[in-house]
């Protein structure tokens, strides 16, 4: 696949998981790093996300997983429990995923993720 269908491919992912969300990402990035933004689109949402192994729900239920390990990536994590939501992830899933995640990465990332899907549970039932 060229770069340019890469591209493609992967902005309409970006757009079908993370709808403006992924598109605020991708223009706070055009000032500063342009071709990041490029790359982000290419490889993540073209490249890994287009493949047919696994659905958008367990794509991004894996995604919200690895965020809250990671504890350090709030902004990511709110993206991403957005796009879990969009995708038909529950908000009972994602709690539960981020429980998961005091087993094996401790409670402090727990809890920052709680603290996180908190924050965006609250904007959606807002809207």
């Amino acid at each position: 696949m060229n770069t340019e269908n890469r591209y493609q491919q992967g902005l309409a992912k970006l757009r079908e998981i993370d709808g403006q969300a992924g598109e605020n990402v991708l223009k706070s990035l055009q000032d500063i790093a342009p071709d990041f933004a490029r790359y982000l689109i290419e490889f993540p949402f073209g490249d890994i996300y287009s493949r047919p192994g696994l659905d958008l729900k367990s794509r991004e239920i894996a995604v919200v997983s690895a965020l809250t390990a990671l504890g350090n990536a709030q902004p990511q994590l709110k993206v991403h429990i957005q796009g879990a939501l969009n995708v038909g992830v529950t908000q009972s899933e994602i709690v539960e995923t981020i429980m998961q995640m005091a087993v094996y990465t401790g409670f402090p990332a727990a809890l920052n993720g709680l603290a996180v899907a908190k924050e965006v549970f609250a904007q959606g039932e807002a809207q």
